[in-house]
């Protein structure tokens, strides 16, 4: 009898838990011998510096500064083409106009644009806030998938069917194809998200951007049936954009941009591999996991004051014996900054405010009781070797669930900001690089002679 298809791709048979076992034996390494080849595993040490792989104008992650010849820990900054993302967002703040575009500028062609060269390239945008002919249907409605990050991915590499130059890689012609793609993504992303409901029995809805709208304002306006979003909802997504649109050249997806981009292939492959590197739990899905965990929290927790409550909670999560059993408090500490993440700072400021306009101040609250109690809780359980902070993905996933924002879509929105950064990164490695990344790994295994299969 011929074995259902179903069970053939998909179950997790006998025969193949013994095969994953002779993978587990066979790949293993001895944990020491890290320590004994000096390999900095996942190219850091263990402060935390990174091993350097590359020079970048695009973007800076400062969280440390050197007191009497010492390198010492400090608050953290993040600069945009050398401007502190502070005064950027206290800029476009304070003139009351979106911030998004104006730093999608800056990351892109490396310096402010005035009062013209901002309409223009807000117009540019806009005109390219539209997708190929019938692409929403024969692409997007045809095979929607649960996971819009593979949704979104599955539609910039059909993109590449739809492009004339779709493998040059000239300067003018890659920059072309990354505003195209900026431009096009929130329709991607929420098409993909309600072509996923309607093929579940959901009513469907599709809503063309609007020209005279920022990026922040026609996702809210596609994403909701009524169309309709407050000045505040929008200021606030807006502001979540720019914070995520870069952060270094050492992140995982944008490393991953520039690993790809130096093989030499085309921009639709590249941004697909960067999406696949964002949508990780331990890169852009991590705000995911930090509203889950509070989900969770606030199961097992019936006081949120009780900071008796809160703490022995936090303490199971760190023993693995809450939650999901990782042994994490999610949204709490980062690779680079042990003091501070200074778009948490920022983040924090608006989040109490929109949690207010919303009624949530006593999830609020909870939040920042947290805050504080977890770097403490986490030193005195865990070898520490620098700082832990909340970090921006803290703040972020309650900032969406207020907004009102579907969790499927919280990486996406991730996405739709550092797509900016993924394309100014390429475009600075097609610029000045022409070799491809290659690093080195030790061979471990002893080299054994064959043995020819009868006498196996």
């Amino acid at each position: 009898m011929a074995k259902d298809i179903d069970s053939i791709f998909f179950d997790i048979t006998p025969q193949i838990e013994e095969l994953a076992l002779k993978c587990e034996t066979n790949n293993a390494i001895d944990k020491e011998l890290y320590t004994t080849y000096e390999v900095k595993r996942g190219l850091r040490d263990l402060n935390g510096k990174g091993v350097l792989a590359g020079l970048t104008n695009v973007s800076d992650v400062c969280a440390s500064k050197v007191v009497d010849g010492k390198t010492v820990p400090c608050e953290g900054n993040l600069y945009y083409r050398g401007y502190n993302i502070k005064d950027l967002v206290k800029g476009f703040l304070d003139a009351k106009h979106p911030g998004f575009e104006e730093t999608a500028y800056l990351l892109l062609f490396g310096e402010l644009p005035n009062k013209k060269e901002l309409k223009e390239f807000q117009e540019m945008l806009a005109e390219r806030r539209m997708l190929p002919p019938n692409f929403t249907r024969d692409v997007i409605m045809k095979a929607p998938s649960r996971d819009m990050m593979n949704s979104i991915a599955q539609s910039i590499l059909q993109l590449y069917s739809y492009d004339e130059k779709a493998d040059d890689t000239s300067i003018p012609n890659v920059l072309r194809q990354c505003l195209n793609l900026i431009a096009q993504f929130p329709m991607l992303m929420v098409y993909g998200y309600h072509a996923y409901n309607y093929k579940r029995g959901e009513d469907l809805y599709i809503y063309a951007p609007k020209p005279e709208l920022s990026m922040a304002e026609n996702i809210l306006m596609m994403l909701r049936e009524d169309r309709q979003y407050t000045e505040l909802e929008a200021k606030i997504l807006d502001m979540a954009m720019v914070l995520h649109m870069d952060h270094g050249g050492g992140n995982n997806s944008t490393f991953t941009t520039h690993v790809v981009t130096s093989s030499g292939t085309d921009t639709y492959s590249t941004i697909a591999a960067a999406m696949a590197s964002l949508k990780g739990p331990k890169h852009g899905g991590a705000n995911i996991k930090v509203t889950q965990m509070f989900e969770d929290m606030k199961k097992h927790v019936s006081d949120w004051t009780n900071d008796g409550q809160v703490r022995a909670y936090l303490e199971a999560l760190l023993d693995k014996k809450a939650f999901d059993g990782k042994g994490l408090i999610y949204g709490m500490g980062h690779a680079v900054y042990s003091i501070s993440d200074p778009r948490a700072d920022i983040f924090k400021k608006f989040v109490k405010q929109l949690a207010h306009e919303k009624g949530h101040d006593e999830e609020y609250a909870l939040y920042e009781k947290v805050e504080h109690m977890a770097p403490e809780i986490i030193g005195e359980k865990r070898r520490m070797y620098k700082g832990v902070n909340a970090n921006v993905d803290f703040y972020s996933g309650l900032v969406y669930s207020m907004l009102d924002l579907p969790a499927s879509l919280y990486t996406p929105i991730f996405a739709a900001a550092r797509i900016v950064g993924w394309s100014a990164h390429r475009l600075e490695e097609l610029q000045n690089v022409d070799k491809i990344i290659r690093p080195a790994y030790k061979p471990l295994a002893p080299y054994r002679e064959y043995i020819n299969l009868d006498d196996r």
